[in-house]
């Protein structure tokens, strides 16, 4: 299976060199026309060519194609990520490289977004709406000199609209999707409706208002649903119900020299916890009974408020600042719930999550007239406090309000020795009053080379503070002792990337082809785990201890021909999790590979569009405990995910020139739900105690229809 997954990526090396030698030369004023505009990690915004960094864009009209209205719908099919949801929590989380999301940084507008216990990390994806987005870009790799702490894998930034070209624009849309086969209008299935409205007060002014409901009926599955009152654990969902509003503002304001943005957020989630555990509260009297259960609602607020200036001073230097101040809050409704009457006792209701962040970033750049040379000196400081009472412990229950300050100064260089070569060293100095300094580097450089090459390579370190569960976390009764440990030092890691990029163009006809490959490496060291710190009594605690290992090799093309447009790509993993405090820990490389591709066929005649994408994740391993040898140390043997395959199509259609637009599709044409976990094992550190994985909630289809008027 190895030497298969290997000479599948060799393919595409051959394929890459292939497509270059048959190309020809690539028509410059065409070339230019299609060059896509980034920002993540720029000085200002660029052309993706002269990109110091490899950004992979997801643009507005690959949104729209699969009709995504969170990242959750959106992310399944991009390489090296893998999109993690819990059908009980409600939340869907995201890894990057196999590290899973306390390692990277969602961004909005390049301003970390808030979440339960953090900033710009553990973010739920079905918590961030797409309605006002234009595109998202993605860097792979440790960027820490530009974004900080806990971006050892990368960052997402999601960019969102700045300006609509009709004095006024009003959007709205109603979309409606089963869950699996299950649906019905407000009973069953997932419901959302949209307003968007955008106003030019003004050559100069822009305001926008918009408003998204999600409404998410739960997945029954099996389940009974909330009014079923047996005990045999089949009251409830297999996915919960949930109910989203996202109401945004935005104002602009722009001159030739200068530009300030205010951008606010108001979210809100009920989700409902029906338990399958049901008491019969039999009254031996009446000979009747009256069943109940603990049933709870969890409820989540957010606002957030962005406010951005940049602009350019009159000795040329470009300068932007950034502030924002988000709070989040996560509410627990805990009640008896007497199933027949509806009637409800013994409630609680409790913050038992809570985030409030102050954070502001500035830079400058530009300093020197000069095509050869360019700097860049920034600042970031960060205020957060915030507890989480879950991660805590379920004993002690406590509120465990902490705050930590975060100050950084950083600086960069890019130095052009040519209109071909560029090189930029940046480091970053950050102090944290909690984890003390750390002082972070890169090194990033871009060569053009002749024919339409492009090569590129990046170092660069960051670092992952510790969360909650790992400081704060204390479980003790008679048969347990697990502890977190204030003493944690943040976890170190650093990245190392190079990729080969080829664009060509054929002449006499419409054929466009892209080619990149790249290869990465991750390693992190001081790595957080729990485990056993006495053996007798059996006390576990969290320590720094472990180490992670990846590289990978990745290939991604890109054919557009005539009104085609077909995306090809595949990735293979190695990942060693070395365990430094187990005796009989096995720190090889495990392998893992993935496929994906994607096709859409575009009617421009009939505005129409047809997108199909498949995504395959092969098996992936990891070493468990199963057992203990005869000095009582873990004997660990390999569990295995078994493969699993992601299929969606869409077709999307206009009418009376983009006035109305409908697309109608299915997602999960598979009809992936549990995936089997194989040599699962409980008990002890680096271990699961789940024979399956849950991942979807089956095939499901969706319509939707989005009314513009534009005036």
């Amino acid at each position: 299976m190895f030497l298969n997954k290997i000479s599948f990526l060799f393919l595409f090396l051959v394929s890459f060199v292939v497509f270059s030698q048959e190309a020809s030369k690539q028509d410059s004023l065409f070339y230019n026309k299609l060059e896509e505009v980034v920002i993540t990690g720029q000085y200002n915004p660029q052309s993706i060519k002269k990109s110091v960094y490899d950004v992979t864009v997801i643009d507005r009209k690959q949104i729209d194609k699969q009709a995504a209205n969170n990242l959750a719908d959106l992310l399944n099919f991009k390489l090296n990520l893998t999109v993690v949801p819990n059908a009980q929590s409600g939340k869907s989380t995201i890894s990057l490289f196999g590290l899973d999301s306390q390692y990277f940084n969602i961004l909005i507008d390049n301003i970390p977004l808030v979440s339960d216990n953090g900033l710009g990390n553990n973010i739920d994806l079905t918590q961030v709406n797409l309605d006002d987005v234009e595109r998202i870009e993605i860097v792979e790799g440790a960027m820490g000199v530009e974004y900080g702490a806990n971006s050892v894998s990368g960052v997402i930034n999601i960019i969102t609209k700045k300006s609509v070209r009709s004095k006024w624009s009003i959007k709205t849309s109603l979309q409606e999707e089963t869950v699996s086969n299950e649906f019905a209008f407000f009973d069953k299935g997932r419901h959302i409706q949209s307003v968007n409205v955008a106003h030019n007060f003004s050559d100069k002014w822009l305001g926008r208002i918009s408003f998204n409901r999600n409404n998410f009926a739960g997945f029954y599955d099996n389940r009974k649903g909330r009014d079923y009152y047996n005990n045999d654990s089949l009251r409830g969902y297999s996915w919960l119900p949930k109910e989203q509003i996202n109401t945004n503002g935005f104002v602009n304001y722009k001159n030739e020299r200068f530009n300030l943005s205010y951008r606010f957020n108001y979210f809100n989630e009920y989700i409902n916890y029906y338990n399958p555990s049901v008491r019969a509260n039999i009254n031996t009297d009446t000979q009747t009974s009256n069943p109940s259960a603990t049933d709870r609602i969890f409820k989540t607020n957010r606002f957030v408020n962005n406010l951005n200036v940049n602009g350019n001073l009159k000795s040329g230097s470009s300068y932007s600042i950034f502030a924002s101040y988000q709070t989040q809050d996560r509410y627990l409704n805990e009640f008896n719930y007497y199933i027949l009457s509806g009637d409800k006792t013994n409630e609680v209701d409790e913050i038992y999550q809570s985030s409030e962040v102050f954070f502001s970033k500035g830079t400058i750049s530009n300093f020197i007239k000069s095509n050869r040379h360019n700097f860049q000196l920034g600042y970031e400081t960060r205020y957060i406090s915030g507890f989480d009472t879950q991660a805590s412990g379920s004993v002690t229950q406590q509120d465990k309000n902490r705050k930590q300050n975060n100050y950084a100064l950083h600086g960069s260089s890019e130095i052009n020795f040519s209109d071909s070569f560029m090189i930029r060293p940046g480091l970053r100095f950050e102090y944290n009053s909690f984890f003390h300094s750390k002082l972070l580097g890169s090194l990033s450089l871009r060569y053009l080379l002749k024919n339409g090459f492009e090569l590129r390579g990046n170092v660069g370190t960051s670092y992952r503070t510790p969360n909650f569960e790992e400081l704060y976390y204390y479980f003790v009764d008679s048969n347990h002792d697990v502890r977190g440990n204030e003493n944690l030092n943040p976890e170190n890691g650093y990245s190392v990337s190079v990729g080969l990029k080829k664009k060509s163009w054929f002449d006499n006809s419409s054929i466009s082809l892209l080619n990149n490959i790249k290869i990465n490496y991750i390693d992190v060291s001081d790595k957080i785990d729990l485990a056993i710190v006495n053996s007798s009594p059996l006390q576990y605690q969290y320590i720094n201890i472990d180490a992670y290992k990846l590289w990978g090799l990745s290939s991604t093309n890109t054919i557009k021909a005539n009104n085609w447009v077909i995306n090809l790509g595949a990735t293979l993993q190695g990942i060693s999790r070395i365990a430094n405090y187990e005796v009989n820990a096995k720190n090889d490389f495990l392998y893992s590979f993935q496929l994906n591709t994607s096709a859409t066929y575009e009617i421009e005649k009939w505005q129409t569009a047809f997108t199909v994408l498949l995504k395959h994740n092969g098996k992936q391993q990891n070493y468990v405990a199963s057992g203990t040898d005869n000095e009582g140390n873990s004997i660990f043997s390999k569990s295995t995910i078994a493969p699993y395959n992601w299929l969606d199509a869409s077709l999307k259609k206009s009418f009376f020139n983009n006035k109305l637009e409908t697309t109608i599709g299915a997602r999960n044409l598979f009809d992936v739900t549990n995936v089997n976990v194989s040599n699962a094992s409980t008990g002890g550190a680096h271990s699961t105690n789940n024979n399956a994985l849950l991942l979807g909630y089956g095939r499901s289809y969706y319509l939707k229809l989005l009314y513009n008027i534009n005036f």
